[in-house]
């Protein structure tokens, strides 16, 4: 599924398929989400520094040939179904884009895959809570 935005717990215990957000994302993302795969868009860095619930998830650049064929490929599937202007600006931005993707890698997929699961984070280095109040989440405009 591609969207152009999702409200708060988007892929909330999400167990199979694949997602692309093309805009912002309210907070909680992927809280409890345990299969499947996420790509976000994180145009301003917030889905990774205060929007996404990291407990059950690790967040990794796309550079996987295989990631990036995925999800060029959804999203030209959502431009030519939907005329989407978000997907259009996307894929003409395409090389300066690539780099502001997220991909959301549940930690029991890894598990049952055998993909080993990135270093933790000590809890000291934790500053971040998992959940932040609506109020102190700066949701900038973004055009495309």
């Amino acid at each position: 599924a591609v969207v152009e935005g999702v409200g708060d717990h988007g892929c909330e215990y999400m167990t199979k398929g694949v997602v692309v957000v093309l805009g912002q994302t309210g907070r909680n993302f992927a809280a409890g989400m345990t299969g499947g795969i996420a790509y976000v868009l994180d145009e301003t860095g917030q889905f990774s520094s205060v929007l996404c619930n990291q407990a059950s998830v690790d967040l990794e650049p796309v550079e996987a040939e295989t990631d990036v064929g995925v999800l060029r490929d959804l999203i030209e599937r959502h431009l030519a179904a939907t005329g989407s202007p978000r997907a259009r600006w996307v894929l003409e931005h395409w090389q300066q884009l690539l780099g502001k993707f997220v991909k959301v890698f549940p930690h029991e997929l890894k598990r049952v895959m055998g993909v080993p699961r990135k270093a933790a984070r000590p809890a000291a280095a934790e500053t971040v809570p998992s959940v932040v109040p609506d109020a102190q989440v700066e949701r900038p405009v973004l055009h495309g």
